[in-house]
Parts: structure tokens; sequence; C-alpha cells
């Protein structure tokens, strides 16, 4: 599938970017074999071949949750720049 100049111009406007026609040119020629490739994957028969998220087994390492006690609040808010009715004072943005 090729990408026409005018599709990669619609893109690099949506993203706010100018482009040279130097990079245009080059753009379009890159997703276009970018989308080769994922033309090629796309005629492979996967049948029976289970959808994975990561090439090796993976197994997430977590702690389990565990309820603790706080931290004094006094002992918190000291450290704050600003403190305001037991709590960190942030100021308003504009």
């Amino acid at each position: 599938m090729a990408i026409s100049s005018d599709d990669v111009l619609h893109v690099a406007r949506l993203a706010n970017l100018s482009l040279s026609d130097d990079e245009v040119a080059r753009m379009s020629e890159q997703l276009s074999g970018i989308l080769g490739h994922v033309d090629a994957l796309a005629a492979l028969d996967l049948e029976g071949v289970p959808p994975t998220a990561h090439a090796l087994e993976v197994e997430n390492v977590t702690r389990p949750d565990r309820s603790r006690p706080s931290w004094p609040r006094d002992e918190v808010l000291a450290n704050a720049p600003a403190a305001q009715d037991g709590a960190f004072r942030v100021p308003p943005t504009s």
C-alpha cells in the first residue's frame, strides 16, 4: 500500500509538524514500506497460533498489598513548602 504525499501532509498537519518536500517524500516512502510489512504479516496463516503480548514467558513480580499505618501527618507536612488545613497547599494554576 502506498502512502501519498497528501496523506503525509495531512498527518503532519494533525501533529502540528512542518515538513520539507524532501521529508515528505522520505516519510511517504518509509510509511509505505512499513505498511508493506504489515500487509505481509496480514497474509500469514495464523490459525491455531495463540495470541501473545511478549515473545518470552513473563511473570509479573509484585508484592501483595498489605495494610500498614501511614506516616504521621505532622511529620509529612513538616517538609512541605506550604501546608493548609492539614494538607499540602498547592498554588492555583492559571
